[in-house]
C-alpha cells in the first residue's frame, strides 16, 4: 500500500491524466515512486470499456488503497489548439453535442456513484454574459446535470479559468444549485487570461470544494494566446499566497497535482511535491 502523503491540513495527490496512463499497475508504480495515495481519477477510459468491467478495470487502485478524492470527466471533440477553438467547442456549449455531452456526464455521475466518489469536476464551457441569449440555455444544462447528479450522491464541479472570478460566481448564484461547486485551479487564470488566482480564490472561496495544484506564466495577450504550463513553483502562481489564502479561507481539501504539459510529467509531479512540502508542514 502507498503511504499517505499529508502536508499541514491537506491529502497530496495527482489527477491520473496526468500521468498519460489509464493502466493501474502502471499508476500504482507511478504512485508509489512519487509517495502518493490520492488520485483524481479520469473517467473517459474507463467508461469506453462495457459497462460490466469498468469497476473491475480500476479495482487494483482501490485495493492497493489508493483513496480516489474526485473523478474528471471531458468530452469528445473538445479542441485546446486555441483559445478561440475551444470557446467555440468546449463543454455544454455546443447544441448539437448537448445530448450527447449530458448522457456521458450522466454515465461518469452514474459511475463515480458507484466508485463512492463525491465529486465530478468538468469544463462546464465558456460561460457567455448574463444579457447573452445563450446564458440562460447553459443554466438549464448544467442546473439540469447538477440535479441528476445530486440524486446520485454526487456533486457536479466546474472547472475554474475560462471567465473572470465575479462573472463565474454571478452563474452561480443564478444557477443556485445547492450541490454544484467549484474545482479551483489558479494556472488557468493565468493560462486563459481571466484574472488574478488570489483574488479569485476569495471571490469563490464558498464554493470551492477540491483544489488542483498548477502553474504556469502569463501571456502576452490574454484572452487570445494561451499562457504557459510549467511545473509548480516555476510560475506566475504565488505559491505561499495561494497556500496561505487557502487556509485562510478554510480549504482543508485534498491538494491534487495536474501537470498537462513537458516531456517528464512525473518528473514535474515531484517537483511540485518538494515545493508544497517547503510550503506547508507535513
Amino acid at each position: 500500500m502507498t503511504t499517505m502523503l499529508k502536508l499541514g491540513s491537506h491529502d497530496v495527490g495527482v489527477c491520473s491524466w496526468s500521468l498519460q496512463t489509464a493502466d493501474p499497475a502502471v499508476l500504482l508504480g507511478v504512485l508509489g515512486r512519487l509517495g502518493v495515495a490520492h488520485l483524481q481519477l479520469a473517467l473517459e477510459p474507463i467508461l469506453a470499456k462495457p459497462e460490466s468491467e469498468r469497476i473491475d478495470s480500476i479495482k487494483p487502485l482501490i485495493d492497493a488503497g489508493i483513496t480516489l478524492t474526485a473523478a474528471m470527466i471531458s468530452f469528445p471533440g473538445e479542441d485546446y489548439s486555441s483559445i478561440v477553438d475551444i470557446e467555440r467547442t468546449g463543454g455544454f456549449v455546443p447544441d448539437e453535442l448537448w445530448p450527447e455531452r449530458r448522457q456521458l456526464t450522466l454515465d461518469a455521475g452514474a459511475l463515480a456513484s458507484r466508485l463512492g466518489i463525491k465529486f465530478l469536476s468538468t469544463h462546464v464551457g465558456f460561460i457567455p454574459g448574463s444579457n447573452d441569449a445563450q446564458y440562460p440555455l447553459l443554466i438549464d444544462r448544467v442546473g439540469e446535470l447538477s440535479r441528476a447528479l445530486a440524486d446520485m450522491g454526487v456533486s457536479l464541479l466546474m472547472e475554474t479559468g475560462q471567465e473572470a472570478a465575479p462573472d463565474l460566481l454571478h452563474f452561480l448564484h443564478d444557477l443556485n444549485a445547492r450541490t454544484f461547486g467549484v474545482n479551483f485551479d489558479p494556472a488557468n487564470m493565468l493560462l486563459y487570461g481571466s484574472g488574478d488566482p488570489i483574488d479569485a480564490l476569495e471571490t469563490l472561496k464558498r464554493y470551492i470544494k477540491h483544489v488542483h495544484i498548477k502553474d504556469a506564466t502569463r501571456s502576452d495577450r490574454p484572452g487570445i494566446d494561451w499562457g504557459s504550463e510549467v511545473p509548480f513553483g516555476q510560475g506566475d502562481v504565488p505559491h505561499a499566497a495561494f497556500l496561505d489564502t487557502l487556509r485562510r479561507i478554510g480549504y482543508v481539501g485534498p491538494l491534487v497535482i495536474e501537470r498537462e504539459a513537458g516531456s517528464d510529467r512525473a518528473g514535474d509531479i515531484a517537483i511540485a511535491i518538494k515545493t508544497l512540502k517547503s510550503l506547508l508542514r507535513a
